[in-house]
């Protein structure tokens, strides 16, 4: 069923500037025209759809989903959770949730890291989950770490951890970075300094959470995940979300 009501306009100061010269890659990557509406097809409003017969008991414990649980990986253990609700404040239940991450050294799992830090042959850096009926999620992991990259003289990638959020269909894809509260290399990053307003990029920042971390064992990072629902903004030549 469509929800019905006023439509809530879309607040383009949220969005990251997609032309940014000290982000290098954006100056190549950033489009030249305006942007165009695409119809969509079947592939993007259907399937697919998840349960949690597909989601296996470790899939969200990247400590031990690389190994099937025979051996732990190296380094800060942390707990990593929180809701993913709608714009009105309502929880979103049964929605996919995968995550990505360098390891403890700040090396990625990927043939084209060549960053000097070791793998952690422990350590596959990735994993899955599907929210509760209260939008809850939760992943135990590793503190990833900060690593170099090609872009200035001496840029560095603060921690952080790619989320990607589904909806129903591929078509309804939301993917974003979660950065961890008292990081100094959030001020000095590029990719983080296309989000203009300050206030909208600490939304992006977990602040710890020691109320659910756990004694002798991990710290925990709260983050919240707030999604635009079906009301979205009228565009000219397309009603958005109807």
């Amino acid at each position: 069923m469509i929800d019905q009501g006023p439509l809530i306009p879309r607040n383009r100061e949220m969005h990251p500037v997609p032309y940014y010269p000290d982000y290098k890659t954006s100056v190549a990557r950033s489009p030249s025209l305006p942007l165009l509406s695409m119809e969509s097809g079947p592939s993007e409003e259907t399937g697919p759809t998840f349960g949690h017969d597909k989601i296996g008991a470790l899939d969200n414990n990247l400590i031990l989903n690389w190994t099937k649980g025979a051996a732990p990986a190296v380094g800060e253990r942390i707990l990593m959770h929180g809701r993913v609700l709608d714009e009105n404040g309502r929880a979103v239940p049964e929605t996919l949730i995968e995550i990505w991450q360098a390891n403890a050294g700040g090396r990625y799992r990927h043939k084209k890291d060549g960053y000097l830090a070791p793998l952690d042959p422990n350590f596959g850096g990735c994993g899955r989950t599907l929210t509760d009926a209260n939008g809850c999620y939760q992943f135990l992991t590793i503190r990833p770490g900060a690593y170099p990259w090609p872009n200035r003289g001496n840029d560095w990638r603060p921690m952080h951890i790619h989320i990607s959020v589904y909806g129903h269909s591929f078509g309804q894809r939301l993917i974003t970075q979660m950065y961890f509260e008292g990081d100094p290399l959030i001020e000095r990053c590029p990719i983080a300094a296309t989000i203009r307003n300050r206030s909208q990029l600490d939304r992006l920042v977990a602040p710890l959470d020691m109320a659910a971390s756990r004694p002798l064992d991990f710290l925990a990072y709260k983050f919240d995940i707030v999604l635009r629902g079906r009301r979205q903004t009228m565009f000219e030549n397309k009603l958005e979300g109807l």
